[in-house]
């Protein structure tokens, strides 16, 4: 089974600690804002960046704990999903300028973090969180679907099989520098590898993404 592949990388030991348990848990008439460029939007940001310290803590893997909380999105094409945190806000639909924080792993290389938009910083030195149209087709469609059904505030662990996730060099989010590009499109797309048939498990993702906000169009 894919999942239980991955136990070691995906295991949260640190999710029981009374600290995290609390970043978890939305806090009495807390609101994240619907636009993109408010100051609440920043003070989430703040918390999640914090948040994200524990989030890929990878010691002591405690497999079935964890593991067994991913649930199939309905319609996804087999992408894995795990709620660490259910937001307060809309949900968007296609036409929807959404922004979102992730951090990129590639499960092919025990979960090389190869982007994330923490490391993305504006002018200021705030992180710069993804923006796209839902529905463009210029994501890759395991992230799509796994914003199409989430509420503003809220954070969410996905597996995306190869199917769903990068089909060529050209979708997005591509990671900016040119290095991780390098390493990440080759693993997935080694001939070599691909030709032994090793592609249902090369480009298998694994995304943990924000809903930070939306727009309607």
């Amino acid at each position: 089974m894919m999942i239980s592949c991955f136990a070691s990388v995906l295991s949260l030991p640190l999710l029981e600690h009374p600290t995290v348990r609390s970043f978890l848990s939305p806090k009495s008439g807390s609101k994240i804002s619907a636009t993109l460029s408010s100051s609440t939007r920043r003070e989430v940001l703040s918390l999640s960046a914090t948040f994200s310290i524990f989030l890929f803590s990878f010691s002591s893997p405690s497999s079935n704990a964890a593991i067994s909380e991913f649930f199939e999105l309905q319609g996804s094409g087999g992408v894995k999903a795990l709620d660490l945190r259910t937001g307060d806000g809309e949900v968007p639909v296609n036409g929807d300028l959404v922004a979102i924080h992730y951090y990129g792993r590639l499960a092919a290389k025990q979960g090389w973090r190869f982007d994330s938009t923490y490391d993305h910083k504006d002018e200021t030195g705030e992180p710069t969180p993804f923006v796209f149209v839902l529905g463009s087709g210029k994501v890759i469609s395991g992230i799509e679907t796994t914003v199409k059904s989430m509420k503003v505030g809220g954070i969410r662990r996905v597996i995306i099989p190869p199917s769903q996730g990068y089909q060529t060099t050209l979708q997005e989010p591509i990671p900016p520098n040119f290095f991780d590009r390098q390493r990440l499109f080759t693993t997935i797309f080694n001939p070599t590898r691909l030709a032994n048939g090793e592609g249902s498990t090369l480009g298998t993702l694994i995304f943990d993404i924000e809903l930070v906000s939306l727009r309607h169009q």
